[in-house]
């Protein structure tokens, strides 16, 4: 919400320092609202004011160690103008305290708001009173809340403000957010506050997990009568793991905590803070000597290397279904007899698929529904059986908001294709936000720990996932000679124990329909259905029944907006061909045509549905009735080629609903097309299914009689043309 007091601080920055351009400040829009660009303008506007030249949105070491010097304590007696007081009383206002009348006297409401500030960062024991330190200085020029905000615990606000008070004057310890948070911040402090305890220097500590710092751990144990500060330390970290302990002694109730943290984790249950204990609750790897019973690698499993696994005691391995690169890591990809092999030692795999997955432009619903059919692909062709989960890989540092925007997106894809089109199971491979999201949301049975990127935002600050199966912990080599592999060593949980048995696999499929290759192809394609379809009537706009005004009242489609329509999922229709071995045309000639054909007679039938007014009416981009879309999902269920439950009368409004959904309408699509081969008792539609059938299937999509006979006659015209650039993508594939 606007706050007008933050507005008129706005307008104090753009007023008083207008110079922007000079300055470093960007003209602030005065909206009431606070954020990261009035926090940077105010913290640039104290900098001018104590005589630094450089200046900065970063409240760094310069700034810091020059309010130190300069003004150890600001109060009424040493704010050294009434503009620097102005930035303090904004700045106050920004984090939601009453600041006076941003009139630069550091009144008594001003002192009151300080004296709150500190108490809220748990300071007021140490800096009591209603001055300002330059570390509160440099917490309150922050976005950093102090009171517990939506969704945060009073527990965990509670660690945060017995860190600040407990070590705010050491060196590099700041003020951090005590808002109900765990968070990198908090990750790294409590990293600080064991250094420190170990007894390590101002400068050496440096909230890393390192030598030093475990040796100090190893040397600290607590158990069943611990007290003091690694007593308090060690239920902090129970409970920013989100164990239910009380913070500080160790108590029974901590030891049956400890012990459940324990076998959930895979540690040796002692109920004691052992070691390893400690390392689990600080960073996401743990100990690092630990040795699991399950890796993964991009090396391929010989003889060799299977007994070297297996004298070390592993398991079960994770191997990649594909690798898109012909060049780089060779062997990334399952090779021809590696299952045999890693039968043969008594070991079992699980599957792993990813082609790039790095950065969130890779993540959409489209290319989680592509990867899943692609996924399935490789699955088959390796001869994984139905139950075997498949891992799909998040491979970077994915933000929360992209894990919403992107991420749960690309697994609604991957779950639905999973689910309807294969027997396979959903995994997911990422940080363990990601993989709790994932799962959270129903679209992953088992999560695969990306725990090594301890560095990870994904990791800092969330628990292990619930639905763990795998823990990647550290990279290793194992073996000597011809058996050396290096791979990634994971702990197991025991959800998933791969497979240790293999079909004999799929044989892969020759002249199956690839992408299209739009930048070669897009144009002439485009150019070729418009002359088709204009020789038999059908120009680039308008045609018979209509008028181009009424078309362009109810925003009809052109025949190149139906083209990019079909062109924009051309990866659906690709995956679908794949999946059931048909030529792709077969099921973009008539979405292409219905598209092109849409007139306002449609939108009243839809309406008439929407309205209850009638039960059923074709719909959607391929223009099915919800009846018919029915009878070919349950034959093709029937069939085995898709899975679900058997659908209904009841499910009438519920399907046509769905066929509003473009995906939902073009997978009906092809399996209605499969569906026509049978009611014309004809060969399932192939990869060479003649002229004849072809057009048969077609006709047959428009129903029976005459009219459809003119149909099929008039589309498989279309169909030619779209197929010619199919094959020529497939030739350049």
């Amino acid at each position: 919400m606007a706050d007008e007091m933050v507005r008129l601080a706005q307008k104090f920055i753009n007023a008083t320092y207008n110079d922007g351009a000079m300055l470093g400040i960007t003209k602030l829009a005065e909206d009431g609202r606070t954020g990261w660009p009035t926090m940077y303008a105010l913290t640039r506007a104290l900098q001018y004011e104590m005589g630094i030249t450089a200046l900065s949105n970063s409240f760094g070491p310069t700034t810091l160690s020059t309010l130190q010097t300069k003004y150890p304590k600001l109060d009424g007696s040493t704010v050294p103008s009434a503009n620097f007081c102005r930035i303090l009383q904004s700045a106050l206002y920004c984090k939601g305290y009453d600041g006076g009348e941003i009139d630069g006297k550091y009144n008594d409401r001003v002192r009151a708001a300080v004296t709150k500030l500190k108490t809220h960062m748990g300071l007021d024991a140490v800096f009591p009173g209603d001055a300002l330190e330059p570390k509160v200085v440099k917490g309150l020029l922050t976005m950093d809340a102090y009171v517990t905000v939506g969704g945060g615990t009073d527990g965990i606000r509670a660690i945060q403000r017995w860190l600040n008070g407990r070590y705010v004057n050491r060196k590099d310890f700041f003020v951090i957010p005590c808002d109900g948070y765990h968070s990198r911040d908090v990750a790294r402090s409590m990293l600080l506050a064991i250094q420190y305890e170990i007894g390590m220097a101002d400068g050496t500590a440096n909230g890393a997990f390192g030598p030093g710092t475990q040796a100090g751990l190893k040397a600290h144990p607590v158990a069943v009568g611990s007290t003091g500060t690694w007593s308090t330390l060690f239920t902090a970290a129970m409970i920013l793991n989100k164990r239910d302990v009380p913070l500080g002694d160790f108590t029974a109730a901590v030891r049956s905590g400890v012990e459940a943290f324990q076998s959930f984790v895979g540690l040796p249950v002692t109920g004691t803070g052992d070691f390893r204990t400690w390392a689990s609750l600080l960073v996401s790897y743990g100990d690092q000597t630990r040795r699991g019973a399950a890796c993964d690698g991009v090396t391929r499993i010989t003889p060799p290397r299977a007994q070297a696994l297996k004298d070390a005691g592993y398991q079960y391995i994770g191997r990649y279904l594909s690798n898109p690169s012909t060049t780089s890591l060779p062997e990334k990809q399952i090779q021809p007899g590696e299952l045999a092999t890693i039968k043969e030692y008594g070991l079992r795999c699980f599957p792993i698929y990813q082609t790039w997955s790095r950065s969130a432009e890779y993540f959409s619903y489209p290319r989680g529904t592509s990867d899943a059919f692609s996924a399935i692909e490789w699955a088959r062709i390796h001869g994984f059986k139905p139950g075997t989960t498949i891992y799909f890989a998040v491979d970077y540092d994915a933000m929360d908001g992209e894990v919403t925007s992107v991420v749960l997106p690309h697994f609604r894809g991957i779950h639905h294709t999973i689910s309807e089109n294969s027997f396979y199971r959903v995994g997911v491979y990422g940080p363990r936000n990601v993989c709790q999201r994932v799962a959270d949301a129903g679209y992953a049975q088992t999560s695969f720990v990306s725990d090594m990127s301890s560095g990870f935002s994904g990791n800092l600050g969330y628990p292990m996932p619930s639905n763990w199966a795998f823990d990647q912990i550290s990279t290793i080599t194992v073996g000597s000679g011809t058996s050396a592999i290096e791979i990634d060593n994971n702990i197991a949980s025991g959800r998933d124990t791969g497979q240790g048995d293999f079909d004999p696999g799929a044989a892969t499929v020759a002249g199956l329909d690839v992408d299209l290759n739009k930048t070669a192809h897009r144009d002439a394609m485009l150019r070729d259905v418009q002359s088709y379809l204009t020789s038999i009537g059908v120009p680039e706009t308008g045609g018979s029944g209509w008028t181009d005004s009424d078309w362009a009242t109810l925003g009809g489609t052109s025949t190149t907006k139906a083209f990019d329509m079909v062109v924009s999922a051309d990866w659906l229709f690709t995956s679908l061909a794949r999946d059931l071995k048909l030529r792709k045309a077969l099921i973009q000639t008539p979405v292409l045509w219905e598209l092109r054909k849409l007139n306002p007679l449609d939108a009243v039938a839809d309406a008439a549905v929407r309205n209850g007014i009638t039960e059923d009416c074709s719909t959607g981009w391929g223009q099915i009735f919800a009846r018919v879309a029915i009878a070919a999902r349950n034959y093709c269920l029937k069939e085995g080629l898709i899975n679900g439950s058997p659908l209904a009368e009841p499910n009438l409004r519920e399907v046509w609903d769905n066929l509003q959904d473009p995906f939902y309408n073009i997978r009906s699509v092809a399996y209605l097309t499969v569906y026509n081969a049978h009611q014309l008792k004809i060969a399932r539609p192939n990869l060479t299914t003649d002229q004849a059938d072809t057009q048969a299937l077609l006709a047959r999509y428009n129903g029976l009689g005459a009219d459809a006979q003119q149909y099929g006659r008039e589309l498989i015209g279309l169909y030619n043309v779209l197929e010619s650039y199919n094959a020529l993508s497939r030739s350049a594939a």
